[in-house]
């Protein structure tokens, strides 16, 4: 398999509730993540790994998180997921840490190492990642210096531009980014929680955010504004020499 590239799909910010015709927004967050599920599967397309970057369940519910398992488990394919702001990690661990879901940590495929952070902060939009998160993926990253690595979290290292919506980043993002610089495998940063997307390389690393499958903010906004784009979803393809190749896909 070290010859093959991998697909990956990246979800994000699907809002779900217990009840399948709440809204958020004016948005049914179900039949919006719905829409994206049977978009993907109606692409051709079939994916390797999943990444769910948090904000999941906006109401903490389990019966939230049975939606979701409902929805993803037709891809028959491993699903790595993280909490955001809105979700119940505790919840989370126990219905997604199970086969074919993965609640944070790492895994290896091929030639690639996928670590998954929780940058959550109870009671807090705002994002850290602690002293002890930081020496771990420190050695993580030495102990896979031979192996590729793409990092998910959920909250953003990087200013977004818009005001209101970096006062929510990752608080600690010059220590974490201070982490990912020592190292030369890093190939790949993704992220949720903004609500639209971007795609940057910094020292040599893809930098991306990835849309909501629901509904988006505006770009460079000083205040909270929604954006008219529709729901949206990422695939990267990770090829055996760590290059990484990526588009987002827009539905109606």
């Amino acid at each position: 398999m070290t010859n093959k590239s991998l697909r990956v799909l990246q979800i994000s910010d699907t809002h779900l509730h217990a009840d399948r015709e709440a809204t958020m927004r004016s948005l049914n967050t179900y039949e919006s993540f719905k829409a994206v599920v049977e978009h993907v599967q109606n692409s051709g397309h079939h994916p390797d790994i999943i990444l769910a970057t948090g904000d999941l369940v906006q109401d903490e519910t389990r019966h939230g998180y049975d939606l979701f398992c409902q929805l993803v488990k037709g891809f028959d394919a491993p699903v790595h997921c993280i909490p955001g702001n809105h979700d119940s990690p505790g919840i989370m661990a126990e219905m997604l840490g199970t086969t074919p879901f993965h609640y944070c940590g790492s895994a290896q495929y091929a030639n690639w190492h996928i670590v998954m952070l929780d940058s959550t902060v109870r009671w807090n939009d705002g994002g850290l990642l602690n002293a002890m998160q930081l020496e771990a993926l420190d050695k993580t990253l030495d102990d896979q210096a031979q192996s590729h690595v793409l990092i998910g979290l959920h909250h953003h290292p990087l200013p977004t531009g818009s005001r209101w919506l970096d006062g929510l980043n990752l608080r600690n993002c010059e220590e974490f980014l201070a982490v990912v610089d020592r190292h030369q495998n890093v190939r790949a940063i993704v992220w949720g929680h903004v609500h639209q997307n971007s795609e940057r390389l910094r020292n040599g690393v893809t930098m991306l955010s990835t849309p909501s499958t629901g509904a988006q903010f505006r770009p460079q906004s000083d205040v909270f504004m929604m954006d008219d784009r529709p729901p949206g979803y990422r695939w990267l393809q990770l090829f055996p020499d760590g290059r990484v190749e990526t588009e987002v896909v827009w539905i109606s």
